[in-house]
């Protein structure tokens, strides 16, 4: 079960109702240019617009008779329309219906999921900010590299979100499709000018060609789509989790006050959102490889394809717009700790500084195989016996030939790789990514007043009902 949700329009856009509503205007569409064309009757078309209706439940009645759904929604409006309802579905076959109405359904629900990746972005951009110059330690794979800054972090994560942005944008644009041309793609009752026509009253292109129906390329480009925004996600959860264990302690997701974390241990504050975030990533994932198998379908098409697009397009575009909607909430609400961070920055004793240490070396005149040697046996002396990397640098005598204490002091400065902070700033933020307000205080004042206010503003939506 989906915890509670907190945009219901995405449930709306994929209700029966709301598909029938979107059925509907693809039939009133058509009716309409076919009488604008002298195809049908006038007085047809506009019968059709004025008495068109339908009821849910004398649907359902009909299709448990025939078994076809399309058939039983066409029926149940005829009933509405009276005699003019012989040119209801006039020269169309059900999947004209069905995929056309489809896209404008994925047109509505790609609007909410723009929207939520914009959220997210504007809050990993804030945040960022907020964290700009706040140093921490780089890790690859799980071990202490290089310096970074945790704004650093929340930057690389707003360009991804920018890029799913595209390339969400991209596919939703692929699939704004609709398609009237019969049983097979041959227009063998409807013209393409009509077809085009018809599209361009409901907001769509025409395709460009078909069969039955829409080429289902498009529906798998998009489903991976959404699946790559999902592993987004689950990336930067992910890696919240991982700051959040209790050995490393370096942000932590918010726990309310009267929240609890484990049925057996009081003291427990878990990462369930993050957790939750990267379960149902999954599912997204699982559902672009049933998007894939659906493109390949018999001759000019099978039936196989939709069963599965009743279950994956919903829950796909449902469960993304839930993911964003906790991912920002997370990334808005997160706790984070500069002055765990930088004892975490302290804790090999200054091995971070080995990179630029062996440079200095190299460009000092000491051979790079040499130096190398010389800061790796001090490095591993630090490992084994726990000392301070910096003083056995300053008492080793192969390194002292090179380096003066000016400069190794120079190659043990926290500011020197994190020297070009600004300008990877400018790079993903553009021009304006000026300093932030709050990066005129101190890290552990920074840190402390974010948040306290994080903590306000969650109780003050609780106390409102909005949370």
């Amino acid at each position: 079960m989906i915890p509670r949700y907190t945009r219901p329009e995405m449930g709306r856009i994929w209700s029966e109702e709301n598909k029938f509503r979107k059925w509907l205007e693809v039939e009133i569409a058509t009716a309409e240019v076919e009488a604008e064309a002298g195809l049908i009757p006038a007085r047809a078309a506009q019968a059709i617009r004025r008495r068109s209706r339908f009821d849910m439940e004398r649907i359902r009645e009909i299709e448990r008779q025939v078994k076809h759904d399309v058939i039983a929604f066409t029926t149940n409006v005829a009933e509405h329309v009276g005699r003019e309802a012989r040119y209801l579905h006039y020269g169309l076959t059900s999947n004209d219906v069905v995929d056309t109405a489809q896209a404008l359904l994925v047109h509505e629900a790609s609007e909410l999921l723009i929207d939520g990746l914009d959220r997210l972005a504007k809050v990993l951009k804030k945040r960022a900010f907020e964290f700009k110059h706040t140093p921490m330690v780089g890790r690859t794979h799980g071990i202490h590299a290089e310096p970074i800054t945790f704004g650093l972090k929340l930057a690389n994560w707003y360009a991804e979100t920018q890029r799913n942005r595209e390339r969400l944008a991209y596919a939703a644009e692929q699939m704004r499709v609709g398609k009237l041309s019969g049983a097979v793609g041959a227009y063998a009752h409807l013209s393409p000018a009509l077809e085009k026509k018809i599209c361009a009253r409901l907001g769509l292109k025409p395709a460009l060609i078909a069969t039955q129906v829409v080429q289902r390329d498009t529906h798998a480009f998009y489903l991976c789509t959404l699946a790559v925004i999902a592993a987004s996600l689950e990336k930067i959860a992910l890696e919240v989790r991982g700051l959040q264990r209790t050995e490393v302690r370096e942000a932590e997701e918010y726990f309310s006050p009267h929240q609890k974390g484990s049925s057996a241990m009081p003291h427990k504050r878990n990462p369930v959102t993050a957790e939750q975030i990267c379960g149902l990533a999954r599912v997204v994932r699982s559902n672009a490889q049933a998007a894939l198998e659906n493109v390949a379908l018999w001759h000019e098409r099978d039936i196989s394809h939709s069963s599965v697009e009743r279950i994956i397009l919903p829950d796909s575009t449902i469960l993304v717009d839930y993911l964003l909607d906790r991912a920002a909430t997370l990334i808005e609400t997160l706790l984070v700790y500069p002055e765990r961070m930088r004892e975490n920055l302290d804790l090999l004793k200054g091995l971070i500084f080995s990179g630029q240490l062996l440079l200095d070396l190299a460009a000092k005149g000491a051979s790079r195989e040499d130096a190398y040697h010389w800061v790796q046996r001090n490095a591993m002396e630090v490992w084994k016996t726990g000392k301070d990397f910096r003083t056995l640098v300053e008492k080793d005598a192969d390194i002292r030939r090179y380096l003066a204490p000016h400069e190794i002091d120079h190659a043990f400065s926290i500011e020197r790789p994190l020297r070009y902070v600004d300008a990877i700033f400018r790079q993903v933020f553009g021009k304006d990514a000026g300093r932030d307000e709050v990066e005129t205080q101190p890290d552990q004042d920074r840190s402390q007043n974010v948040n306290r206010l994080v903590k306000e503003k969650l109780l003050a939506k609780r106390r409102s009902g909005t949370l």
